[in-house]
């Protein structure tokens, strides 16, 4: 019995010797994993780099004139009274007296547009009261009239103020040119031609080599329009109201960058 004990002794030390060594002993083969840092290649050392530091950044700028040869009037009438009623009614006859001058000018149904028409109350601060009350009505009626003939503008703006009497407002006049397309188009090539010129010369100094462009992308589109105030309350025998179109700017920005070989 006591052999018996003692044989089984033996077997448990055996197995647990070769468990021990099997847990302590390094894997040699091709299923153990390595750490992850065995598989990471070198890392793109271009994606470290804001874009704004690879290559050379240029901005060119073009510009070209042209005279205008459309007005945009923006007028109308401004009517006040004690009720609604007669304040709308006074607004409504000298528009339409306005209206129809415009179209006895020669100005097109399709050129005449409703800007802004508002029924305001007026009010009246009572001091002793420390509040407001209201006194009466503004009706507001503007419209923007498209004049394909500058020279004619002059004496539209002189028709208009008589027909539409104490009531006419003239906000104010803008010039444009009706298809600026191609005015578009020829500043940003002179826009693109600048950036050119920049790119190169700025690779000719620092001694590098050119590249090709990888990126362009065009500026804001803006022209600033000329613009005269007109404040018309009355209308009395003057001399023909003189209008200037002088020229427009139509420019053209573009940012282009350049790769370095």
């Amino acid at each position: 019995m006591k052999w018996l004990w003692l044989s089984l002794l033996c077997v448990v030390v055996l197995i647990a010797t070769v468990a021990g060594t099997a847990c302590t002993r390094p894997a040699t083969d091709s299923s153990h994993a390595l750490p992850v840092s065995a598989y990471l290649e070198a890392p793109d050392i271009s994606i470290l780099y804001g874009q704004q530091q690879v290559g050379i950044w240029v901005t060119g700028e073009g510009k070209v004139w042209a005279t205008p040869n459309t007005v945009l009037l923006s007028l109308g009438v401004e009517a006040e009274a004690k009720s609604v009623a007669q304040a709308q009614k006074d607004a409504a006859e000298a528009m339409n007296r306005v209206i129809r001058t415009l179209r006895d000018k020669g100005v097109a149904e399709k050129d005449i547009q409703t800007q802004k028409f508002s029924i305001q109350p007026v009010r009246r601060w009572i001091e002793r009261e420390n509040r407001d009350e209201i006194v009466g009505y503004r009706v507001t009626n503007i419209v923007v009239a498209k004049l394909r003939e500058i020279e004619k503008a002059g004496n539209i703006i002189d028709a208009v103020a008589e027909a539409g009497g104490d009531l006419t407002r003239i906000n104010d006049i803008s010039f444009a040119v009706d298809d600026p397309t191609q005015l578009y188009n020829q500043a940003r090539e002179k826009a693109l031609q600048d950036a050119m010129n920049k790119a190169q010369q700025i690779a000719r100094v620092t001694n590098v080599k050119l590249g090709r462009p990888i990126y362009i992308s065009e500026g804001t589109l803006y022209t600033p329009p000329v613009i005269r105030d007109y404040a018309l309350k009355a209308f009395e025998a003057t001399p023909p109201t003189p209008i200037a179109a002088g020229e427009l700017e139509f420019r053209v920005t573009v940012q282009m960058v350049y790769k370095i070989d």
